[in-house]
């Protein structure tokens, strides 16, 4: 076997080759980031969404009353806007930046499901809006009746806890957003040495027939 045949052998092995080693492990990093950034906008969508929707309802008199999530807490729908925000400075952030973001992340998915599971039950606001409609101050709401959509926001809570446990597990692997802009200053010392070139050098270059701007 000749010295071309080896080398061939050899490289044509994935374990032997150094640039080839890293794919699978960059390719997981990928699927955690994509998992990631899928569960962070399911999650807020639901969170969202669901914090305008009526989450109880009753009667004041005989009038209908009825609050949306967002009327109860506000706390679930700002979160979301945290986690949603953290989302975006991970491709920013790096080493421990990065872990701080997921755990912000899943401190304010947890915190919205919290606040969700907690205005669940609620009737404060609910007996709030019936006093305004009867202008009575101490009026309370009667036949009071909860909608599932408390639920729906706490899901959304804990969808966008999981996406921060993701970051802090698979976070220092993901690529960031500077690293592209990094390549290129491997070329820098090419064109400052082209620069330091004399009038000289560039004549004799002529005298020889050489092109010296095709450098």
């Amino acid at each position: 076997m000749t010295a071309e045949a080896r080398t061939d052998v050899v490289s044509a092995d994935p374990a032997a080759d150094p640039a080839a080693a890293p794919a699978p492990a960059a390719r997981a990093g990928r699927r955690t980031l994509g998992v990631m950034l899928l569960l962070t906008v399911l999650g807020a969508v639901l969170v969202l969404t669901a914090a305008g929707r009526v989450w109880a309802e009753g009667l004041a008199g005989t009038l209908e009353v009825s609050v949306t999530g967002g009327k109860i807490s506000e706390l679930p729908a700002g979160l979301a806007l945290v986690a949603l925000a953290a989302a975006v400075a991970v491709f920013a952030a790096r080493g421990a930046g990065r872990l701080a973001v997921g755990v912000l992340t899943v401190l304010a998915g947890l915190g919205a499901a919290a606040a969700a599971a907690a205005g669940a039950g609620d009737t404060a606001a609910l007996d709030a809006e019936a006093a305004r409609k009867l202008a009575l101050t101490g009026s309370a709401a009667t036949g009071v009746g909860h909608t599932a959509w408390p639920w729906v926001a706490l899901l959304g809570g804990l969808l966008l806890a999981l996406a921060g446990f993701l970051t802090v597990r698979y976070g220092r692997g993901w690529p960031a957003m500077g690293s592209r802009y990094e390549a290129p200053t491997g070329r820098a010392p090419v064109r400052r040495a082209a620069a330091a070139e004399t009038p000289a050098d560039l004549w004799k270059a002529l005298d020889r027939g050489e092109d010296p701007t095709a450098r």
